[in-house]
């Protein structure tokens, strides 16, 4: 005699929850990310990178609602452009890449470095610099700038 056990169902995964920020987290966000006056766009892109641009999520409304986030309208209106829930890291990246299409048209200016965090913060620019041109559909690349390989 076999004796059955009764197959349980597996539960469908729960969907993520989402819930649309507040005013006050995004005039954090806004804080947090908003390009300094006289800074280079490579250089604010890193630090909204370093500053954990990839794991908020936004909707286009609410990228919208950040504002001049860039100094830049041509930057800051292809934010909030598309609709769906991005995160900000690639909304950034994005718009940097339609505001400036070419790859000269955005430079890192290696200037001098005689310290190793200096040498190191350069490198990272260039990666970030190779990153504005990646598709960003592209899953091969890779989505963190530590991981590009810069010589």
């Amino acid at each position: 005699m076999v004796a059955s056990v009764p197959q349980q169902e597996e539960e469908p995964e729960p969907e993520g929850i989402t819930r649309s920020l507040s005013l006050s987290e995004l005039r954090d966000i806004r804080k947090d990310f908003s390009r300094l006056p006289g800074e280079h766009i490579i250089t604010w892109l890193l630090r909204c990178w370093d500053n954990g641009a990839s794991s908020l999520e936004l909707e286009g409304r609410e990228a919208k609602q950040l504002g001049s986030l860039s100094r830049e309208g041509g930057i800051d209106k292809a934010i909030g452009k598309k609709a769906q829930a991005l995160s900000l890291w690639r909304r950034l990246l994005s718009s940097v890449r339609e505001r400036y299409p070419f790859s000269e048209d955005v430079v890192c200016r290696p200037g001098k470095w005689t310290t190793m965090e200096r040498g190191i913060q350069y490198l990272r620019e260039l990666a970030v610099r190779e990153m504005v041109d990646y598709d960003p559909d592209n899953a091969q690349l890779p989505a963190d700038p530590d991981e590009i390989q810069c010589t």
